[in-house]
């Protein structure tokens, strides 16, 4: 039986990117508050720059509870479901935020209106048959006043495009107006990326450098980037890189109403008779405990927030908490990442080192930034030529069919070429399809013995058609400065485990066809939230973090307005 504790106003399950960021407004406001996270608290000295460590053997994922729950996936209901590679996520306190690239984009006005936009503009018809897309509840202006609050108690360095209206050409002029400037400059450009960015202006593209949480200069008594090039798969040993156990939870901490608990993996959610949570319950040490609490907010990530409502399982909710419409699961998409493109160039780059998140960013095919009238697909990709490049990371480079990939002649094509080969990933639109969804595996369990989460699901042709567009628009980009050689990845149709998937827990107005309403909270059991990219029901063209982060701050300030509605 499980030991009951004290109760608590709030309990957070899972304290990464957006149960990080919720805890702070909660705690701030004075609400007693837990944190449940499955981790530990980690800091510089677990962040070695190793190139092994960090990039090929995982750590610290594979040795943890989120790689033992690991989803299984197959592109149809008639396919076997498989794990394949590892889980990109991991479990500490901040989570993901500790090792991610920290791009932090927020999404185009575009993104919120994806079927009245579309609609508008080239006539329903245009709207993939088989989607189950819908416009977000309310539009960007909305979520505005919450990227800018996260962009400062997070820290984001970049340069705005569109301050209130006023463009600025060196920034992203179709990015949806911001209130003010980013809190910090951007990241430096190496030569690479200039040249990048002069071969951009010369097709008339937009170039301009990406959003980071990462400091380019002092902020918040942390000092600025070192451009070390350990920011993918690695913590910051400097602490520039502004994950939630460095920002937000701390401060949230120091308020005296946030009580952190690690090593805590929560199993289910409980409810009364009326169907009203009323805690959680987890294994932490072997021991069983319950967390009583009046409001429980899901923060564990999509596949995890989508699992634990399906294992919780009551009179209330017999197929799964909040799933008596049966939409817990449904909507899910993830980022089609594939269809890349590398290139050769005839010098060298100099851009050895440096991080994910430096590089030129092109969103003239982003979005709805262009015409689709004569095209087969809607939606678009961000174009973004990064400074990432480590020595483990370069010896697996193409060989553009000059040679074997190994023996004497393939090492002196290394050392000749290692610095002259640029790869591009393009991020791009994904929708919703009424096949593409999340369940239960029936066959495979995590070492406690419950169902990992089964993803089912596969592109589709305007994912497939948008992925071919952005692959020939790289090519042009790569051509125009200069590249000998050019190889075009397959565009790919698999959909395994992502660090960008979305939904299964959507956000809308319409409980026939959404799980949360449009401030996060269960249209079943009003006192019970949901925070992540798992309410989010479009991907749009870049990176998800700032986006959960500013729906998490929205969805934790509501509930401090409306505590007397929501909790009692």
């Amino acid at each position: 039986m499980a030991t009951q504790l004290r109760g608590t106003d709030v309990v957070i399950v899972g304290l990464g990117a957006a149960g990080g960021v919720a805890a702070y407004p909660l705690a701030e406001a004075g609400l007693d508050v837990v944190g449940l996270e499955a981790g530990t608290w980690l800091d510089r000295r677990d962040f070695a720059p190793d190139e092994i460590r960090n990039n090929y053997r995982d750590w610290p994922m594979l040795i943890d509870k989120c790689e033992q729950e690991r989803p299984t996936s197959r592109a149809t209901s008639e396919t076997t479901a498989r794990r394949v590679g590892s889980h990109p996520m991991m479990n500490a306190v901040g989570g993901t935020s500790l090792h991610y690239w920290a791009q932090s984009w927020r999404l185009n006005p575009w993104d919120f209106r994806v079927v009245s936009e579309t609609t508008r503009r080239y006539g329903r018809s245009r709207v993939p048959l088989g989607s189950t897309v819908e416009d977000w509840p309310f539009g960007y202006e909305e979520l505005e006043p919450f990227y800018d609050r996260v962009e400062r108690e997070v820290g984001v360095s970049g340069q705005a495009g569109n301050v209130r209206g006023a463009i600025d050409g060196r920034g992203n002029q179709f990015e949806g107006a911001r209130a003010r400037e980013f809190p910090m400059p951007p990241l430096r450009w190496t030569a690479f990326n200039e040249r990048m960015a002069e071969a951009a202006r010369a097709h008339g593209w937009h170039p301009f450098p990406g959003p980071a949480a990462i400091n380019t200069e002092r902020y918040q008594g942390r000092r600025g980037c070192g451009y070390h090039g350990f920011c993918s798969k690695g913590g910051c040993p400097i602490d520039a890189k502004n994950a939630t156990h460095l920002t937000t939870i701390p401060k949230a901490v120091d308020t005296g109403n946030l009580r952190v608990v690690t090593q805590a993996h929560v199993t289910t959610v409980q409810v009364d008779a009326d169907g009203r949570v009323t805690g959680v319950n987890y294994v932490s040490g072997g021991t069983e405990y319950f967390q009583p609490a009046k409001v429980v907010l899901l923060a564990s990530y999509t596949y995890e927030n989508v699992r634990m409502l399906l294992l919780s399982k009551s009179n209330a909710y017999p197929d799964g908490l909040a799933n008596n419409r049966g939409q817990v699961g449904r909507h899910y998409l993830s980022h089609h990442q594939g269809a890349g493109v590398t290139a050769l160039f005839p010098y060298d780059l100099d851009a050895w080192y440096g991080l994910p998140a430096q590089g030129v960013a092109v969103d003239d095919w982003a979005d709805d930034n262009f015409d689709h009238t004569d095209l087969d697909f809607i939606g678009g990709g961000n174009l973004w030529a990064m400074s990432d490049r480590r020595p483990i990371s370069a010896a697996g480079m193409s060989t553009f069919g000059r040679g074997r990939n190994w023996g004497s002649a393939w090492k002196r094509f290394i050392r000749e070429n290692s610095d002259r080969s640029h790869y591009f990933y393009i991020q791009k639109t994904t929708l919703p399809y009424e096949d593409n969804y999340l369940d239960l595996d029936p066959g495979v369990t995590d070492p406690l013995g419950l169902p990992v989460i089964r993803i089912t699901g596969h592109y589709k042709k305007n994912e497939l058609a948008l992925a071919a567009f952005m692959q020939d628009r790289a090519v042009e980009w790569y051509q125009k400065a200069g590249a000998t050689e050019i190889v075009r990845g397959g565009l790919g149709n698999a959909m395994g485990a992502s660090t960008h998937a979305y939904g299964g827990t959507r956000m809308g107005d319409d409980a026939e066809t959404n799980v949360v309403d449009r401030w996060g909270f269960s249209h079943e059991a009003p006192n019970l939230g949901v925070l992540g990219a798992s309410v989010m029901g479009t991907s749009g063209a870049r990176n998800p973090t700032l986006t959960a982060q500013a729906l998490s701050w929205r969805t934790a300030q509501h509930l401090v307005e409306s505590w007397s509605d929501i909790a009692e």
